[in-house]
C-alpha cells in the first residue's frame, strides 16, 4: 500500500477519547479510510462509494454488524 497522508477531522479531540475516523486521498479517485484505534484496517473506496456509504449513515440505514 503506498504511503498515505493520513488527515483527521477537527472533531476528533474535541472531548471523548481522540478515536475518529481517518481519510487519505491517493490520486485517481481512490480514498482510504480507518479508524485511528484500529490503523492496520483499511477502506479503499472512489467518491461515488463513500457518498453512497455516507448517505447510508445519514438515513440511519446501515446495519453494523450484519
Amino acid at each position: 500500500m503506498p504511503m498515505a497522508q493520513w488527515q483527521k477531522s477537527s472533531f476528533s479531540t474535541s472531548g471523548g477519547n481522540g478515536d475518529c475516523l481517518e481519510v487519505a486521498a491517493l490520486g485517481a479517485g481512490t480514498l482510504r479510510l480507518r479508524e485511528s484505534d484500529a490503523p492496520g484496517t483499511v477502506l479503499t473506496l472512489n467518491p461515488t462509494a463513500l457518498r453512497s456509504l455516507l448517505t447510508l449513515i445519514r438515513n440511519r440505514r446501515l446495519n453494523a454488524g450484519r
